[in-house]
């Protein structure tokens, strides 16, 4: 009787204006009747009124490529089981068809780009030509993602989505070189139609165009791999080719008693996703599909680190007070450096300095315990600032933010679920608040924040760069395959999503930064004392043990640079010497080293594009040059914290680095060009044993006076460093 009601419902409905969030409320994802089928896509597509663009086509099949076209289809039909006399009817209208849309559209048939295999499920339903046609148009403008071609932008997503969700079998699939377009370019072009069976088919997009949600292809393609993660797994054994050939037909395995629940769990995994990594990118991926605008805009998408989610989202996130228990809750870690952090920050963030991972390894350790315990305590305490959902926060600058990618390669390379970097960093916060930063921010100093004094900021000889988009992330270490990529997405639309609207989304952003603003000032009263005792605990975790001491004899001291402390170099002998770095830079507490950093600074920010005084040489016919002895694969490290990928080598009497062009792998440009003698200190880091220092300089009576340097961090260093101290040995 209920299967009766719901039908009468349908139809009563169908035969008014009834809209999609109509029929879904009736259905509730219900296998569709065959009778009603076309009615139903008809009103979810769109196209129920649509006029017979047919009628427009002049008959003639004179493309470039029609004779592929027809073999394709000639091809497709004849494994479809249709009696003779059916076939060239059903060749007939498919050509048609698909001829018809390239002129239409101004596109090229290629074989295997999903047209064919999208026509079938249509072909099915025995429409006349122009219903077919229109629903065919419709479903490729509407849910068929743009440029699902090789290396295509739609993959690069898909894959960031998969990172996010389970990086371990993201890991695993990168490792063996499987990008999501060796496996899954069918299930997007398509929405399943060339590995799913038809009942299958009709099933799924009787939910699909239900739902009005085009991202959902991702999902379930997502869900595609999860639930056979298991077999993946299994399989890390096997070739690539076979691991290909699995996975490509995974969806083969779903049956239609199984799509109601596939669905299902592709909404959850929506639900658990950000919200702007969809938002963003609606506008890139869907839309009317014509000739030159197949392929997407989305270079920056293909390199992002991680998953990015927008400013609007992680603010408006904060101020929801009570929140569905599925939906994603942000925990923001601030990883800009402490005086950035110390200037002003929301309230709500963690603060790890990401310094501290290349500098003070154990002290980072120990801040990334702290963090864990952190964000424990906020959920258990159902905090507005507690939340699953890893969200890390750079500062929008170029130099600051390849620490702060890598802090978070670390966490995706130990399989962190849930990792996501805030688009802009804190340059898009301080944007966002604009006049209302006062309530909204805490500790905020106008004078002391980059942000607010841009103009007058000296950096590194020269002005401050706002970065937010890094074209190239620091390729270092640990995981150097998943940090060189760069931080986020464009910030175009999120700007627009906040500014177009004057009436009602100003309104909306208006009343979000008033709600944040009490939510900060709640926060700010009751996490002081806490956030002290964390701070405390992270900077000196020993404090409480015996004989251990903040600032006396039992702690350790950090010095500034801006610290006196009488004549660094008096009483060491003005020899070559290799020793430990104590402090961070303490040869700059010489005003005349430290002059001199500053203007080769100067220098090395207006040369990083190009200089041509600057020489270019092929790498490989480089190395092998006869005066070469040996050479070494390192990576140049500035005083800001950038990070550039060389080559260091030495022969007999020079030490010669040559830096990566990033246009171009196989050439480079020689950077260094430093003779062995003018060597007179080299250091390692005590904690950091492959960051070598390089230290060039003179004698001057009982001083060592350096007059430059340079920092490279080495893989097994001990071979380079015993290497030149022999040499320079030899010339003494």
């Amino acid at each position: 009787m209920e299967d009766g009601l719901w039908l009468i419902e349908l139809e009563s409905a169908l035969q008014d204006d009834c809209t999609v969030d109509d029929i879904y409320a009736i259905c509730h994802g219900k296998t569709l009747p065959e009778a009603l089928r076309l009615d139903v896509w008809q009103v979810c597509l769109g196209v129920r009124n649509k006029p017979d663009q047919l009628a427009q086509f002049n008959e003639i099949y004179d493309l470039p490529f029609q004779a592929l076209l027809r073999s394709d289809c000639e091809e497709f039909v004849s494994k479809l089981g249709n009696e003779d006399e059916d076939k060239v009817s059903v060749v007939c209208d498919l050509e048609s068809i698909l001829t018809f849309y390239c002129k239409n559209r101004n596109l090229v048939y290629e074989p295997n780009n999903g047209w064919v295999e999208l026509m079938l499920p249509l072909l099915s339903l025995k429409l006349i030509r122009s219903d077919t046609y229109n629903l065919f148009e419709a479903i490729r403008d509407t849910y068929i993602p743009k440029g699902c071609s090789k290396n295509g932008t739609v993959f690069n997503v898909f894959r960031l989505l998969l990172l996010y969700h389970d990086p371990e079998l993201c890991t695993i699939l990168d490792t063996k070189r499987i990008t999501p377009d060796c496996y899954a370019m069918g299930w997007f072009q398509t929405l399943f139609a060339s590995t799913c069976t038809l009942p299958v088919v009709l099933s799924m997009w009787d939910l699909y165009f239900q739902q009005s949600d085009p991202f959902l292809v991702f999902f379930l393609s997502l869900i595609v791999l999860i639930n056979q993660r298991d077999q993946i797994l299994a399989m890390k054994a096997s070739t690539k080719e076979e691991l290909i050939g699995f996975l490509v037909n995974m969806p083969c395995n779903i049956e239609a008693d199984d799509v109601l629940d596939f669905c299902s769990l592709a909404q959850y995994y929506s639900v658990k996703t950000p919200a702007s990594f969809k938002r963003d990118l609606l506008q890139v991926l869907f839309g009317a599909q014509r000739g030159g605008s197949s392929k997407p805009e989305g270079s920056v998408v293909s390199q992002a680190l991680c998953l990015p989610v927008s400013v609007n989202e992680l603010i408006e996130n904060a101020s929801i007070q009570n929140p569905h228990p599925e939906a994603v809750r942000f925990f923001l870690v601030d990883c800009r450096p402490a005086e950035q952090y110390n200037s002003g920050h929301l309230s709500t963030a963690f603060h790890l300095d990401s310094n501290l991972m290349l500098q003070e390894p154990e002290a980072f350790q120990t801040a990334v315990q702290g963090l864990l315990r952190s964000q424990r305590n906020a959920i258990d305490a159902n905090s507005n600032a507690g939340g699953e959902h890893l969200c890390f926060l750079g500062s929008g600058r170029l130099e600051e933010d390849q620490y702060t990618h890598m802090v978070v390669a670390s966490f995706l390379q130990k399989n962190t679920k849930y990792v996501s970097l805030l688009t802009g960093g804190y340059e898009a916060i301080h944007e966002y608040f604009g006049e209302g930063m006062v309530d909204c921010l805490e500790d905020h100093d106008p004078l002391k924040c980059l942000l607010c004094n841009k103009e007058q900021l000296q950096y590194g000889g020269g002005k401050a760069i706002a970065n937010n988009n890094n074209p190239k992330a620091l390729n270092s270490g640990a995981n150097s395959a998943n940090s060189s990529a760069t931080n986020s997405l464009k910030r175009g639309n999120q700007r627009s999503g906040h500014t177009a609207n004057n009436n009602g989304t100003a309104g909306d952003r208006k009343s979000t930064i008033d709600l944040f603003s009490k939510l900060s000032l709640a926060m700010k009263t009751k996490s002081a004392e806490v956030k002290e005792k964390l701070i405390d605990y992270i900077s000196n975790p020993n404090a409480n043990e015996p004989g251990s001491s903040r600032t006396g004899n039992g702690g350790e001291k950090h010095v500034s640079r801006n610290d006196r402390n009488g004549k660094r170099y008096r009483n060491v002998p003005p020899v070559f010497s290799i020793g430990e770095d104590q402090e961070d830079e303490d040869e700059l507490n010489s005003a005349a080293s430290e002059s001199s950093l500053v203007v080769r600074g100067a220098k090395t920010n207006s040369q990083q594009q190009s200089d041509p005084t600057e020489e270019i040489v092929s790498i490989q016919s480089f190395l092998k040059g006869p005066d070469v002895i040996r050479y070494f694969k390192c990576q140049e490290v500035h005083l800001n914290g950038y990070m550039y990928d060389s080559y260091l080598l030495v022969t007999a009497k020079h030490m010669i680095v040559l830096r990566e062009l990033e246009t171009r792998q196989d050439r480079a440009r020689i950077i260094v060009r430093r003779q062995l003698q003018s060597i007179v200190k080299i250091t390692a880091k005590k904690r950091h044993r492959d960051l070598i220092t390089f230290k060039y300089g003179y004698p001057e009576e009982e001083n060592l006076v350096i007059t430059d340097m340079d920092r490279f961090l080495i893989p097994n260093a001990s071979e380079v460093t015993d290497l030149i101290s022999r040499h320079i040995i030899k010339q003494t």
